[in-house]
């Protein structure tokens, strides 16, 4: 129960978490980024970590020049690639060990046929897709190395996806994070990034559910 609330309140106070970080660390903050951005993309057990709200907030506090903005995208896409990569590279080698009854508690089966239907919806271009999805962009490429998809296929699939996800949402917090309306309703504003975030998660959940008409 005291790590939920941990979590929690990390999630509700993320700007001010992030900021703090950053100035008590200095340069460290670059590579604690890039590690939280890599674990989230790269490790099926660790899809709770922020990612977009994270971004946004990475280019809010980038904008104040607290960061350099090249080296936060730079490092960051980097990230995100490498995390992708290990994942395929897990699913590949490791899948059916992984997905042995041991490992049930770490890999819900709602998560993994979510992905698989998302994924068999999308094809390829569900990796760059899944980017902009909460835990089926830490399942995606994993689910891609377990159905043996082209390494070379994936690889320009995982480079587009994490330009345009990392990109899209650095870029946002710095140019819109730092207007006073934004500043002033911070919290809201990453709610509210939560919320759409998960959105088309829960809609296809509700499509799943639904009944369907009888002929």
């Amino acid at each position: 129960m005291e790590i939920l609330k941990h979590v929690l309140d990390f999630f509700i106070h993320l700007d001010k978490h992030l900021f703090l970080v950053v100035q008590d660390y200095g340069v460290w903050s670059y590579l604690i980024l890039f590690l939280i951005i890599f674990c989230e993309t790269g490790l099926v057990i660790t899809p709770f970590l922020p990612g977009d709200s994270l971004l946004f907030v990475t280019g809010a506090i980038t904008a104040t020049k607290a960061l350099d903005l090249g080296t936060v995208l730079g490092l960051l896409c980097i990230a995100a690639i490498l995390g992708d990569t290990v994942n395929y590279w897990i699913g590949h080698i490791l899948g059916p060990k992984i997905f042995s009854e041991k490992y049930r508690r770490f890999l819900k089966p709602e998560y993994l046929a979510r992905t698989q239907s998302f994924f068999e919806k999308y094809g390829g271009k569900a990796i760059i897709l899944a980017r902009f999805f909460p835990i089926i962009r830490t399942f995606a490429p994993f689910l891609a190395g377990v159905g043996k998809m082209s390494y070379k296929r994936f690889l320009l699939y995982n480079v587009i996806g994490a330009f345009l996800w990392i990109f899209l949402f650095v870029l946002a917090g710095y140019f819109f994070g730092n207007i006073a309306f934004v500043k002033k309703n911070f919290t809201l504003v990453i709610f509210g990034i939560i919320f759409v975030s998960l959105l088309p998660g829960v809609w296809e959940y509700y499509k799943h559910k639904k009944p369907t008409p009888s002929p």
